[in-house]
């Protein structure tokens, strides 16, 4: 009974917890007095690392985590296994998806086949602790984890991490919050909404589970393409973390396709990065002090920065600013409707 946490409900709650802590009690009560030589508890991984969506149900494992050390305490056997996915299908992974089975491997948890399970059975009961993990890491996703700062601390003594002194620019990492605004400044209209676009699918796909992100149609539903609450948060998340944007858990829901995300990516942007036209204006507001001691360069400059001023709050206006090769204005829609790529051909037609 899956659901985020912000839609978690005693329902949901309950469904859960009673199957395992109910029986787990009532065993642990009607078996005190019979001498047990073994008593095994199923409990999962989900309740040490915490997987999306199952806070129910790492709660549920915890318990039994709990009644296993405190059996111990009593002098009592009991052994929690705390297990992660099994490679041969059961009722209760049956119904894991791609998408599932794709977050399941971000979080580096690999598939334990039935052979190697029951050979983690038999060692984990030899070791005689009251909570084992049997569970098959994934050791390379692991090591791209560490090399790239985002190895969760419970992995820290798995992995070897990355050599002191080794720059950063040398370790593979998601591109960051400067790196998508740097690679945004100076951008046309066009060509921002190309990028994004192209940022918006690629998260798609690796929350999808999907190879490329030419699989992804930009026009096309989330919702209908496989997107469910706990893989829109995922989505949410990882566009927080690229973009440094705080984008609203109901992102996937209030933009209901890629095309309209990126969309709103553009406009959240656009509040934050200067346009291309704006950014080269800062580079020739910087070139102006080369002229600052030459009044002959100086007056010549400001003439023509002045007829193009003119230029532009005629076409601003709407008045005639300058034929096209239909013979109206340079913008007949108003300056506010130009593109920068129309804009920077009007500087150079201009002022060469």
């Amino acid at each position: 009974h899956d659901t985020t946490i912000q839609t978690l409900t005693p329902h949901h709650l309950h469904t859960v917890l009673h199957p395992k802590t109910d029986a787990a009690h009532h065993l642990h009560h009607l078996t005190q007095n019979k001498n047990l030589t073994t008593f095994v508890l199923y409990s999962s991984i989900a309740g040490t690392l915490g997987t999306p969506g199952q806070a129910n149900y790492a709660a549920a494992n915890t318990y039994l985590d709990a009644l296993a050390t405190h059996r111990h305490t009593q002098g009592l056997p009991a052994t929690s296994l705390a297990w992660g996915l099994w490679e041969e299908e059961s009722d209760l992974t049956r119904s894991l998806g791609t998408s599932e089975r794709a977050r399941l491997g971000r979080m580096a948890i690999a598939a334990i086949p039935s052979a190697e399970g029951l050979a983690l059975f038999d060692a984990c009961l030899a070791r005689g602790a009251a909570l084992s993990a049997p569970v098959r890491l994934d050791m390379k996703e692991l090591r791209a984890r560490s090399a790239s700062g985002e190895l969760p601390d419970l992995y820290r003594g798995l992995v070897r991490a990355p050599a002191a002194g080794t720059p950063a620019a040398a370790r593979p990492s998601a591109t960051g919050t400067t790196g998508v605004r740097e690679q945004l400044l100076g951008m046309g209209g066009a060509e921002r909404d190309r990028f994004l676009g192209e940022l918006v699918n690629r998260h798609v796909a690796q929350v999808l589970g999907h190879a490329s992100p030419a699989t992804v149609e930009a026009g096309r539903g989330l919702l209908d393409m496989g997107i469910d609450s706990l893989s829109a948060v995922e989505l949410r998340n990882r566009l927080n973390a690229e973009t440094g944007l705080r984008l609203p858990t109901t992102l996937a829901f209030d933009y209901p396709t890629p095309a309209a995300l990126a969309e709103h990516l553009a406009e959240r942007f656009a509040e934050e990065v200067p346009s291309a036209a704006l950014s080269s204006l800062d580079a020739l507001e910087a070139g102006f002090e080369e002229i600052s001691g030459d009044a002959d360069q100086r007056s010549r400059v400001r003439a023509r920065l002045e007829a193009f001023l003119n230029r532009l709050a005629t076409a601003a206006d709407g008045a005639d600013g300058g034929s096209g090769p239909d013979g109206q204005g340079a913008f007949p829609d108003g300056l506010d409707s130009a593109a920068d790529e129309d804009l920077f051909d009007f500087i150079d037609s201009d002022l060469d």
